[in-house]
């Protein structure tokens, strides 16, 4: 028993201790908690008057999905100042011993205002780093008190919508370490203003010595336009160098190169830039060198990272030599500004000897052929890219060895036969883009054994079968973008309803998948962006919880070309960032749907049966783009605002509904209309003297109204305008001889018939207007002009392009034909139909005009006493 006493007490001993030392421990930690300091009041005061001076919102984001307004948070503590530690702020970091505000970052966080000379941020004196990335300030510019930063470090205002000169007070903070300016260039959508950030002289010649620690400097899309100032050679701590797209000129200072601790340096996209690459030592620290659209010229180091993208190659065959070197992990030869001459896949068969590669772009080459079996060489490739090229033949089973691949790009080429099931080998798989080929047979099961695909485009194919969707929700646990439009599978899905732990997408593509009824899946969605259900056989109502509160981060959203009859419920909370909303050739009916948001660019709602006027809140949707309306049942009276409400808008498709009163008379300068048709309805007054203001207009169709004007010869002052019918309305009067010559200089369609002119045709206007004249043989010269191309929708998440067409029906007398004018060609509509209450001789030419009216065409409606052998036949057209 005596033995365990020892034992016992050393054991309590023990106890005790452990429970001093945890005493003592948190009685440290209490007394440091009570020691440390709180920020001081100066500071706290200026973070607050800056908070009280911007904007937060989410449209002021670069991604709305990552809002996190850090700022937003900072307040007083039941509004007593000293009682609220700034430092235990969102992005605020304080020093410890001091209290002083050392470390500021604000990136990302949805902001928006001005930054000048009183921003109270620059009372920070003790600030170390300071980051207001991503950000949106309205173009100001750097202020010169920035120098009262002078403790700064680290400061990053990349794409923070800044611009204007860089002060020389910048190059004042000698203790700068990093310093990123990258990305602020924009031009804006109205009127197309440029803004950007400079660099010039003098400030180029001040003295960079100052910035002696400075070791990364991103200057990319920084407008410089001037030789590199040789100074930057005596910046020995660079690290990284990035002077991207900023107009470089001159010859690169051959010493940048020899600094002692570069390892990056990228100079691309500068076309005026030369140089020569010199020969580099085996110790040299440089290990990425991007030279892309450059004009350098030397021996390539082989341990480089390599990028020959856009280096203007003028033309002819990729050099073999490249080949020997063996160490290359970075390959980049795609030709979206170069122009190699179209070769064979086989031809670059010497890229095997690369075995290290990880990264391969051979995008964009004109490369025809198969897919290289030499591929299966490289199996340290993680990234491959052939898409856009001509490549043919099925995709080979040996590509799917090269088991390190995440990214795999073979989209838009002329691929035959089925997916490979062997597609299962490559377990890393994040990307895959098969999209418009020819790939037939269904979606292997296979494929849903890729547990890391994030996104799969297989579009634009010729893939069959029946696939369940919710593969793809249960199997596909990390797959964000699917897009299976525009292949002959039907897609079935069950009614399960979503919860809120259901999968979440950011794009969905179901265009033609043989859907009957609305996606349950979609419930929850609060992740998803794309939508595209258009060209299925939906049908019923579009549910009332759709738009009111799943997908509030919803970008674009397109319906079209289904069997909708209405929205179950106008929605009460409408996703705050559409952009494009498309329900086009449906049966909606009832009032226009979720009235166009003000950040909306698209509103596409035309041939439904919509009914009721248009609200002139429409008028504040200030960047609108396209505004069809057209083919409903829609009635009253224009608002005024439709003429002048944005800067932004280009198509105004109002055509085919039941409208009257006058055209909106207040068309302002500058405005960016390139189509407007107001045809068969019933609108009265005069043709808008304010057109004229609308100098990008191509199209202009006020056909089949009750308008009561004479012939509009000021609008040949629009230089643009291609297409004008005004026919079957009440246009009267003389058409009187142009003043000048220049009149429509591109007018290619013109109807004036039905209306009630006098008098005789003036000769000047057929020799004028020269784009409907035959120049060579039989074709137009306009054949091989370019039409305006509308993109309606760009690229959102990678997706698709869709073009705007414009429709008119030319009226020949005898018939009426539909034309459409789609994308860049204007295809068997040139016609010239003046038919009405003229008399005279039509005007004779030497050259001749190409006109649809042919011999069967009757001009009931004039009194030409003689055709003088000028439209005696239409010349062959060609298939439009």
């Amino acid at each position: 028993m005596g033995l365990y006493v020892p034992c016992f007490f050393s054991f309590v001993c023990f106890v005790f201790w452990l429970s001093f030392l945890h005493h003592l421990t948190v009685s440290h930690h209490f007394a440091s908690s009570i020691m440390q300091p709180l920020c001081h009041d100066d500071e706290r005061s200026a973070l607050l008057k800056f908070k009280q001076s911007i904007l937060f919102g989410k449209h002021y984001c670069w991604d709305p999905i990552s809002y996190y307004p850090k700022a937003k948070s900072w307040k007083l503590e039941g509004g007593n100042s000293s009682s609220a530690d700034c430092c235990s702020w969102d992005g605020v970091k304080c020093d410890e011993e001091t209290g002083h505000v050392i470390k500021l970052d604000l990136s990302s966080s949805c902001l928006s205002g001005s930054i000048n000379s009183t921003t109270t941020l620059f009372h920070l004196a003790h600030l170390q780093w300071l980051s207001l990335a991503h950000n949106d300030f309205n173009y100001s510019e750097i202020p010169s008190t920035i120098n009262k930063l002078s403790r700064l470090s680290h400061l990053n205002l990349s794409r923070s919508v800044i611009s204007g000169q860089i002060p020389p007070q910048l190059l004042d903070l000698h203790n700068l370490v990093s310093l990123d300016l990258f990305d602020n260039y924009y031009t804006d959508i109205p009127g197309n203003e440029t803004h950007y950030l400079e660099l010039q002289e003098p400030s180029l010649q001040n003295p960079t010595y100052k910035l002696t620690n400075l070791k990364v400097l991103n200057l990319d899309k920084v407008h410089i336009s001037s030789p590199i100032p040789h100074m930057l050679a005596n910046l020995s701590s660079l690290t990284y160098l990035s002077l991207q797209d900023c107009g470089l000129q001159g010859e690169f200072p051959t010493k940048i190169f020899q600094l002692p601790n570069l390892s990056v340096l990228q100079l691309s996209h500068n076309s005026n830039l030369t140089g020569y690459l010199p020969e580099f030592e085996k110790t040299s620290p440089l290990t990425v060198l991007a030279i892309a659209g450059c004009g350098f010229s030397g021996t390539i180091p082989s341990s480089l990272v390599l990028s020959l993208e856009a280096c203007n190659f003028s033309s002819g065959q990729i050099s073999s030599s490249l080949g020997n070197l063996t160490q290359l992990t970075y390959l980049d030869l795609s030709q979206r500004h170069n122009k190699f001459s179209s070769q064979n896949s086989s031809s670059l068969s010497w890229i095997a000897k690369n075995t290290n590669l990880k990264f391969l772009d051979l995008s964009d080459l004109n490369l025809v052929g198969e897919i290289p079996i030499w591929l299966m060489n490289l199996t340290q490739l993680i990234y491959l890219d052939m898409g856009q090229n001509q490549l043919a033949g099925p995709i080979p089973s040996c590509l799917m060895n090269i088991n390190q691949l995440s990214f795999l790009y073979l989209q838009s080429n002329q691929l035959t036969r089925n997916i490979p099931s062997e597609i299962s080998n490559l377990t890393r798989l994040v990307d895959l883009a098969l999209s418009s080929n020819s790939l037939q047979g269904p979606i292997p099961n296979n494929i849903f054994q890729l547990k890391n695909l994030q996104n799969l485009r297989l579009q634009s194919n010729n893939l069959s079968g029946t696939v369940e969707f919710d593969m793809f929700l249960s199997q596909l646990e990390s797959l964000e973008i699917l897009i299976l439009s525009s292949n002959n599978l039907s897609v079935l899905m069950n009614n399960t309803v979503a919860n809120t732990n259901s999968k979440k997408f950011y794009t969905i593509g179901l265009r033609s998948c043989n859907l009957s009824n609305f996606p349950n899946f979609l419930r929850n969605q609060d992740l998803l962006r794309v939508l595209d259900l258009s060209s299925n056989s939906i049908t019923g109502k579009i549910p009332g919880w759709f738009l009111n509160d799943s997908v509030p981060h919803l970008i674009y959203l397109n319906l079209s070309h289904n069997l909708f009859t209405e929205f179950d419920q106008q929605p009460n909370v409408r996703p705050p960032y559409l952009i494009t909303l498309d329900v086009r050739y449906n049966k909606l009916e009832g009032p226009l749907p979720v009235i166009p948001l003000k950040d909306m660019s698209e509103y596409l709602v035309s041939n439904n049966k919509l009914t009721g006027e248009i609200s002139p809140l429409i008028c504040e949707s200030k960047y609108l783009f396209a505004l069809d309306l057209s083919n409903n049942n829609l009635s009253g009276v224009l608002p005024q605002c439709l003429a002048n409400f944005s800067d932004a808008l280009s198509i105004l498709a109002l055509q085919s509904n039941k409208f009257h009163g006058s055209i909106p008379q207040t068309f302002m300068n500058g405005s960016n209309l390139k189509m407007v048709d107001l045809s068969n309805n019933q609108l009265q007054g005069r043709i808008p003297r304010s057109l004229v203001n609308c100098t990008k207009l191509v199209y202009l169709h006020l056909g089949n109204n009750q308008i009561t004007d004479i012939f509009p010869s000021w609008l040949g002052t629009l230089r643009e305008l291609k297409v004008l019918i005004m026919k079957s309305n009440r246009l009267h009067g003389v058409i009187k001889e142009p003043e000048a010559n220049f009149e429509f200089p591109k007018l290619q369609v013109i109807d004036l018939s039905h209306n009630m002119f006098r008098g005789e045709l003036p000769t000047k206007h057929f020799q004028s207007w020269n784009a409907m004249k035959v120049v060579n043989g039989s074709h137009p010269s306009y054949m091989h002009d370019e039409m305006i191309s509308n993109e309606i929708f760009t690229s959102f998440a990678s997706y698709e392009i869709t073009d705007y067409a414009y429709s008119m029906t030319i009226s020949n007398k005898a018939e009426t034909n539909e034309s459409e004018v789609i994308g860049k060609s204007l295809i068997s509509t040139e016609k010239s139909d003046l038919s009405d209450h003229l008399n005279g001789k039509v005007p004779t030419m030497k050259t001749k005009i190409h006109s649809g009216m042919d011999s069967r065409t009757h001009y009931k409606h004039n009194q030409m006493e003689e055709l003088d052998g000028l439209l005696k036949s239409r010349p062959a057209m060609a298939d439009g």
